[in-house]
Parts: structure tokens; C-alpha cells; sequence
């Protein structure tokens, strides 16, 4: 067992605030929440302090969403448990908007923002809706947001579409708006606000992720707490100065995050010792058959390539972003325009790219994991069960009518197999966390049984648990003959998962990574290494990048 810190104790991060006792921003204390006989939450206390930067993690299913929604007036608690803010008891359960009298902003993954509206809409959305008078002055709102988007270094034109600014600002945008909104209840009530970012770092880059964290700290420094929700070990590590880890629904325990190390952590959250999948297929020793050859495949973010893909391999494609290699699943699918390109089998078959749909696709025996898990991939409005058989409904259509029967127990061996939770084929995909969500579209196109997996960021946003889990199955599939294709710019996970790994820079193929190179560092070098030479390295025979 892990030794646990104090709740109370202040870390080097905001030790320095000038108050005799520092009272935290947030306090839970035996908080609790049932739905039906399934418990979610099982008396949960954690705090927050002034300045702090405090991390939630825990794996999907672990009480984490639950809790959030309890903050932010979407459900009641049981009875019992205790909430303060800036040491000022709290009555349960939180109205909806409660949240932002006391002084609390949530950031959730998908931002909250208005695509259609300017930065200025959004960024000054709450006041604008809420003024009392008929007219807007809107040179003192432009005048505002430029002082506010200058605070913390954004350069944003106010007029700006925020559908036409790169992912990266708009979540920059979402988290000064948080912070906006926090700092006009401390300018009521004198007392520090709390900002609750829930995975906001999954679609971005690195540089990205780096300007986030700068704004965080910006946060913190001017003395709000800041709750740091994310499946992402090593940035929880970075950015926060203590760690609250939920299991089950309840805490499992609380670490200093300068004492901490990933392993404790990780151990933490899976309740024991993880050991990492042995790599074994780094090392094969007979090289598998070709399975399928893509030739001058290009489109408009990648030149004409060459991908040899080999039956029973995992191949890795990554880069930094934009550099092409996130459009070739989708473009083998048909999922995409595609400007040029072949797909030849080794049965003699061929397939020119152009023509592909994702019917044809699927005819073939592919399959594809889009990276856009809510817009591409899933259906949220139904239930588990339809979701998992999407593509194979008819085989449950038998005589004349629909064996919902079989379909429901299939539903719930499959959920059972890959550890969805709650195991219940009824309930709509909405209702389940983002990486049990994750295994229902894993489990759907595993059980097809595919000769092509195409896989786009396959654990973006999954917990750690999840995460091996995943790659078990996909180590499994690929064991038993299946081609497996993933892209991602997780380079921790392509070193564990893959064969093989092709780096893209400026839409082409630059280097190939084999056996001893496959480590997250050298894949990680090898991308910033693509675009500091200008140009593409030799290819191998297989392998190749068109001139």
C-alpha cells in the first residue's frame, strides 16, 4: 500500500499564498450515488486547494463522470455526503448553474463551444446571455476579450470564426473562458474559483499540450484550484501537485505528485501490478506473407505512397500532425476522396482507391475505427446492442422477422468478453464513460472477424486498464491472420503494439522503424527528426514514399 498524504497539506505549487490557514476551495466529504442497485460513487471525499492543480484519474466506469455531472448540478447525490466551497457548507444537491454562483467552471472535452459563433460570442457567451439590458456595447465586449485573450497570450481575432481556428486555440479559447467566468464570481465574493478540466489534451499535439499546461499554471499562479481529469499518466505527472485515484466508485487513494512515480500510479488505478504485453512480435521469426500492396495512394494532405501491408502484422503509421499519416485508414476504406492509388491482393485482385466505398470495403472483410469516436464511429441516441451489430443486423434477421433474442445474448457475451461496464445491451451508448464506449466499437468490429483492421487513435481517451485490454485483442487478431493498420501519435503505444512502424513527414513516407528502434523514444526522435532534415530518408523495398 501506497503511503497517502494529507488532504489538507499544501504542495511546493501553492505554499507560497499568504494566508495563515488555507482553506480549500473544494471539499467532498462521504459523497455517494446510486442509480438503481448499481452503486457509482461509495463515499468519496477529496479536496482542492488555492492554486493547486489537483489530478482525478481513475479508469472508465470509476466514478469519475459521476461525479463530475454531481458538481455540475446534473445528478443528486444520496444522501449524507457534504460539500464546502472556500469553506462555506453547500447545500445537495447543486441546482443546474449552482456551480457558477459558487465559482466553478467545468471544461469538458468536447469544449462547449458554439462553432457557428465568433471567439468574442463565445468567450463572452455567459454575459451576453445574461445581461438585463436591451443593448450590447460591443466595443467594451471586443475590448474585454482582447484584454482577456492578451492575459494569457492567445492571439485570437474576436471576429473570428471559432470554426476556422486550429483545435489547439479553441481549447485554449474554452479553458480562458472557464476562467473568465470564475473570476467574475471571485470579483463578487473575494474568494478563489475552481476550474474542472475534463480530458481536454486527447486532440492535441504535443505543442499544443504544452500551451494548455502554460495556461494552467498561469491559473494557478493567480490562486484558483484547478481539477485536472485525464487518462494521460505521464501529463497528470507534469502539470498537477497531488492525484486523487477513484476505483470501483470509490478513492483508492491520494499521492503527492512529486513523489510519485508512473508505476504507483498505474497500480493505483488498476487496483495491481500491470505488467506490460510481452513483445514478442518485434522479434518473429518467419515474415509474414503480403497480405494486400497500396501503390501511389495520395489525396490531399499525402503525395503518392507505397504501403506494403503484411497478413498477421500490426504496422504503425505516426508523424506530427498533418504530415499525412492519419488519412490513410480512412482512404483505404473509402471513407475519404482519394486522388490516386491501387490496392492489389495476393490473390491477384485489385482495387483502384478512387472506387472505394466503405461498402465495398466491409465486402472485403475490412473494418475501421474512426479517431472520432462521438461523430464517426458510434451512435450515442441507441443502445449498446445496436451498436455492436450495426453492420451485421441481417445475420439476426431470420424467416421473417428479427431474433432479438440472439442478438441480445450475443450483445452481452461480447460486452462480457471486453469488460463494458454496465454490461447492459439496453442502455444507449451515451450513457457508458468514453473508453467503455471505446470497447462496444472494438468488440462490434472484432467479432467480424476482419482481414483488415484500420484502426485511427484506437485508445485516445481510454484508461489504462482499457488500453491493454485493447491491445491483447488486437495482439490476438493479428495472431490469428488479421492485417492491422493503426495510426496514431501515441508513440508509447505504437513501441508496445506494433511490428512495424512507418514515420510520415509532408505528407510522405521518411523513415521505417523495425525491432530494437521501436521504443517510444526513438519513434518520438525519428518524427521531429523527419522535419529538421527537409527531406525523406532512403525507403526500404517494401516500403517506399513515390516521388
Amino acid at each position: 500500500m501506497h503511503e497517502e498524504t494529507n488532504g489538507s497539506a499544501a504542495s511546493p505549487a501553492f505554499r507560497s499564498l499568504e494566508a495563515p490557514v488555507a482553506l480549500p476551495v473544494l471539499s467532498l466529504s462521504g459523497l455517494s450515488k446510486t442509480f438503481g442497485g448499481a452503486r457509482a460513487l461509495c463515499d468519496v471525499s477529496f479536496s482542492v486547494m488555492p492554486g493547486e492543480v489537483h489530478g482525478l484519474l481513475g479508469k472508465n466506469g470509476s466514478g469519475k463522470s459521476t461525479l463530475v455531472k454531481i458538481l455540475a448540478g446534473f445528478h443528486a447525490p444520496d444522501r449524507g455526503g457534504q460539500l464546502e466551497f472556500n469553506g462555506e457548507a453547500v447545500d445537495l444537491p447543486l441546482q443546474p448553474g449552482d456551480f457558477r454562483r459558487l465559482g466553478m467552471s467545468f471544461v469538458h472535452q468536447n469544449l462547449g463551444l458554439v462553432p457557428s459563433l465568433t471567439v468574442l460570442e463565445n468567450l463572452r457567451l455567459v454575459q451576453l446571455t445574461t445581461a438585463t439590458s436591451a443593448f450590447i456595447n460591443w466595443g467594451a465586449e471586443r475590448a474585454a476579450a482582447r484584454e482577456a485573450l492578451t492575459r494569457f497570450g492567445l492571439e485570437l481575432d474576436p471576429g473570428e470564426r471559432v470554426d476556422r481556428v486550429s483545435p489547439v486555440e479553441r481549447a485554449l479559447l474554452a479553458i480562458v473562458r472557464a476562467f473568465e467566468e470564475i473570476e467574475a464570481a471571485r470579483r463578487l465574493t473575494g474568494k478563489p474559483g475552481l476550474v474542472l478540466l475534463d480530458e481536454p489534451t486527447p486532440f492535441l499535439p504535443a505543442a499544443g499540450v504544452a500551451k494548455l499546461f502554460t495556461l494552467i499554471r498561469s491559473i494557478a499562479k493567480l490562486g484558483s484550484g484547478v481539477i485536472f481529469i485525464s487518462h494521460d499518466i505521464d501529463e497528470v505527472m507534469q502539470i498537477t501537485d497531488r492525484v486523487t485515484v477513484l476505483r470501483d466508485g470509490a478513492v483508492a487513494g491520494e499521492l503527492k505528485t512529486a513523489t510519485a512515480s508512473h508505476g504507483q500510479i498505474v497500480e493505483m488505478i488498476v487496483g495491481r501490478y500491470l505488467a506490460k504485453r510481452p513483445q514478442a512480435s518485434h522479434t518473429k521469426s518467419v515474415n509474414p506473407s503480403v497480405f494486400a500492396r497500396v501503390d501511389h495512394v495520395s489525396a490531399k494532405r499525402l503525395k503518392p505512397t507505397n504501403i506494403a501491408i503484411l497478413r498477421g502484422e500490426i504496422l504503425g503509421l505516426t508523424g506530427l500532425i498533418g504530415s499525412g499519416y492519419e488519412e490513410v485508414p480512412y482512404l483505404v476504406y473509402g471513407a475519404r476522396p482519394c486522388q490516386s492509388g491501387s490496392l492489389s491482393f495476393e490473390s491477384g485482385l485489385a482495387v483502384r482507391l478512387p472506387d472505394m466505398t466503405p461498402r465495398r470495403a466491409m465486402n472485403l472483410g475490412f473494418a475501421l475505427l474512426p479517431g472520432d469516436r462521438q461523430r464517426a464511429s458510434g451512435i450515442d441516441s441507441l443502445p449498446i446492442v445496436d451498436n455492436m451489430f450495426l453492420p451485421d443486423v441481417a445475420r439476426f434477421f431470420r424467416a421473417g422477422r428479427m431474433r432479438n433474442g440472439a442478438m441480445m445474448k450475443e450483445a452481452r457475451e461480447l460486452g462480457a468478453a471486453f469488460e463494458v461496464r454496465p454490461n447492459d445491451p439496453h442502455l444507449r451508448l451515451s450513457a457508458l464513460s468514453g473508453g467503455n464506449a471505446q470497447k462496444v466499437l472494438v468488440a462490434r468490429w472484432m467479432n467480424r472477424k476482419p482481414t483488415l483492421l484500420l484502426l485511427d487513435e484506437p485508445t485516445q481517451g481510454v484508461d489504462v486498464g482499457a488500453r491493454q485490454q485493447i491491445f491483447f485483442a488486437l495482439k490476438a487478431a493479428a495472431d490469428n491472420g488479421t492485417a492491422v493498420i493503426c495510426a496514431s501519435s501515441d508513440a508509447d503505444q505504437l513501441a508496445e503494439i506494433c511490428d512495424r512502424v512507418l514515420i510520415f513527414a509532408r505528407g510522405g513516407i521518411c523513415a521505417e522503424l523495425t525491432g530494437a528502434d521501436l521504443t517510444k523514444d526513438r519513434i518520438t526522435e525519428a518524427c521531429y527528426a523527419s522535419v529538421s532534415l527537409g527531406q525523406d530518408h532512403p525507403s526500404t523495398p517494401s516500403i517506399q514514399a513515390a516521388s
